[in-house]
């Protein structure tokens, strides 16, 4: 009874209107390219320094919650992800809006970000000091594998060849040795230039990747971006309700795969919506119709990347180990308000804890109403704007959002590079996402298997190390089937292909 009290205190008008601002700035955020939700808690840390522990909480929690969500928009309707965890969202979402079905992508997004946002929520409620316990299981080598499955799962996923997304997929982890090591601290590929001692930064390759190809596209087409929407449909919200109910199994599914993804430190949503997707393609009788606009995928991905919110807050809270970056903003600011994590945020510090926790409720439930007012306009307005002014903007908010991060003007020349790299490697199948996540993911495999090796080096046995650990076997094992388990589909359907084409060819 006493934590549903601290619960209800975030029922307060003041903490109402801090979570109503946060989702609603955090969406705007989220949905511009660039301006990631990790950008958006931080440049509002410094205004919570003066509030309540509580409010300042629920304040940040909301805007995280809301630009998660917000950068499926930009996903759907320009096919550049607003923040890296919804570089799933655009394998079915653009293809949905290029076909008139935004508005239906946009509201399916909503309600999944909703669902998602909830079961990682009740995950940090209920769950926080039992699941933090696993992660304390992950060690370096651990971390390696998980790094290993989340790229064989973009390769494996990519459009076309699966050879040509492990060629992406290699591209990605070249780019993410440029500068010092994680490990050793040698400086590599820098070619004498002082700017890419730094290497290349995620969100501005993430930026020329996704959008300069588009932009180039948009200027090539002389047709319309998107496909205006009947007169009269609005949000569709009954239809997506019906789609949501149909697909309840795989919404409820990604949002568990999310959260428990969630709390390894450093996965983040981008290795839990492709994690999610990847299961939703397996498992879904309609599987050959994902990448081309099927509403199975924008569910999984979005319900996914949304519980990672809730799941990345426990091993913040219990272990004070972010489990994404905004969590790590946000540990800083509970640091400056004198608060230590770790078991005491659940016992000396339990209203804090709880009644932010019940903000982080209240922000979820609130993306509905504000996702589907927002969404309804962001839709029609950009479908109605014209190239020549949509083009201009877009670019002008990438070069912004690109100089923003570090205010390197360098990092321009870097998103502008690599945006042209990935339209010419387009041209020949090969996708911007196996590249990001290679970028992304490359770092991580790399601290991991040079500790795992000094470890084993040590141990006198490396292929101990690696191989001799349960948690580490399951993930190789799962490596393993994202890897074939496509192949072997792909040789099923082309054998009950030819085993149906026979009879034809005998008459």
């Amino acid at each position: 009874m006493e934590t549903l009290g601290f619960m209800a205190a975030a029922f307060s008008p003041m903490n109402l209107l801090l979570a109503v601002l946060g989702v609603a700035a955090g969406i705007f955020i989220g949905a511009l390219p660039g301006l990631s939700a990790t950008m958006a808690v931080a440049v509002l840390v410094p205004v919570t320094f003066g509030m309540p522990t509580e409010a300042a909480l629920i304040m940040l929690g909301a805007i995280y919650t809301g630009a998660i969500y917000g950068g499926s928009y930009a996903a759907i309707l320009v096919n550049t992800p607003g923040t890296p965890s919804a570089i799933a969202t655009t394998f079915d979402g653009y293809p949905m809006a290029q076909r008139g079905d935004g508005d239906l992508a946009v509201t399916l997004s909503t309600l999944s970000s909703m669902v998602g946002g909830l079961v990682g929520a009740l995950a940090l409620l209920t769950l926080a000091p039992l699941l933090a316990q696993i992660a304390l299981k992950f060690g370096p080598v651990e971390y390696f594998w998980l790094a290993i499955f989340g790229l064989t799962l973009i390769s494996a996923l990519s459009e076309g060849s699966t050879l040509k997304g492990f060629i992406g997929a290699g591209i990605g982890l070249l780019l993410s040795t440029v500068g010092v090591a994680v490990v050793g601290a040698d400086i590599r590929y820098a070619f004498g230039s002082q700017f890419l001692l730094g290497g290349v930064e995620i969100i501005s390759a993430l930026i020329g990747l996704y959008c300069i190809p588009v932009l180039i596209d948009l200027v090539a087409t002389p047709s319309a971006h998107l496909e205006p929407p009947e007169e009269g449909r609005g949000v569709r919200f009954n239809e997506s309700l019906g789609l949501m109910w149909r697909s309840k199994f795989n919404s409820l599914r990604s949002a568990v795969i999310g959260t428990i993804v969630a709390i390894l430190p450093g996965a983040g949503g981008s290795i839990a919506s492709l994690v999610s997707y990847s299961e939703a393609r397996r498992t879904s009788p309609r599987h050959e119709r994902f990448g081309h606009g099927e509403p199975d995928g924008v569910i999984a991905t979005e319900s996914a990347n949304n519980a990672t919110v809730g799941g990345g807050f426990i091993p913040t809270f219990v272990l004070g180990i972010p489990g994404t970056p905004p969590d790590a903003v946000i540990l800083g600011a509970l640091l400056v308000q004198g608060f230590r994590t770790g078991p005491e945020m659940f016992t000396t510090n339990a209203n804090v804890t709880y009644t932010f926790i019940g903000g982080l409720f209240i922000a979820t439930l609130l993306m509905l109403p504000l996702g589907l007012l927002i969404g309804r306009y962001a839709f029609k307005s950009i479908v109605s704007i014209p190239k020549a002014l949509l083009v201009p903007s877009i670019a002008f908010m990438t070069v912004i959002g690109t100089y923003a991060i570090r205010n390197n003007p360098f990092d321009v020349v870097v998103m502008v590079v690599l945006g042209v790299l990935g339209w010419v490697l387009s041209r020949y199948g090969i996708k911007a996402s196996p590249i990001v996540l290679g970028l992304i993911l490359g770092p991580i495999a790399e601290q991991g298997f040079v500790q795992g090796y000094l470890m084993g080096n040590a141990s006198g046995s490396v292929l101990t190390v690696f191989f001799g650990r349960p948690i580490s076997m399951a993930i190789i094992a799962l490596t393993l089937i994202a890897v074939f388990y496509p192949l072997w589909r792909a040789r099923r359907d082309r054998i009950v292909k030819n085993s149906n084409e026979e009879p034809r060819h005998e008459h």
